[in-house]
């Protein structure tokens, strides 16, 4: 029996020729060796004039730690309740009747 090929264009065998992009040194000059200058991080120093404004950094760290004791906080209760869904939907899968749990309020 005879293997049948897909017919493609000419265009899918193409060699293109790569071309680098401009770089920045001209090809065929040498350039001396010029030392690079490290990041000039100066601009993010604390004036020495300016004050310590303690009270701010202190009130935005707490307001971060409770952000952080929120978020955690949601994600521990949304962790419980989808394991105790599963639990339930596992019991009822399982053809059970019994699977809702009661809570018995004692009337007094």
């Amino acid at each position: 029996m005879k293997t049948q090929r897909p017919i493609s264009p000419d265009d899918d065998h193409r060699v293109v020729k790569f071309r680098p992009r401009t770089s920045a040194r001209p090809p065929g000059r040498v350039l001396q060796d010029v030392p690079q200058q490290a990041a000039d991080f100066s601009r993010y120093d604390r004036k020495e004039e300016e004050p310590d404004d303690f009270r701010h950094r202190m009130l935005a760290n707490l307001a971060a730690l409770a952000f952080t004791v929120a978020l955690t906080a949601i994600g521990i209760w949304l962790a419980l309740s989808i394991a105790e869904l599963r639990k339930t939907q596992d019991c009822v899968l399982t053809g059970r009747r019994d699977c809702a749990q009661i809570s018995s309020i004692p009337r007094g």
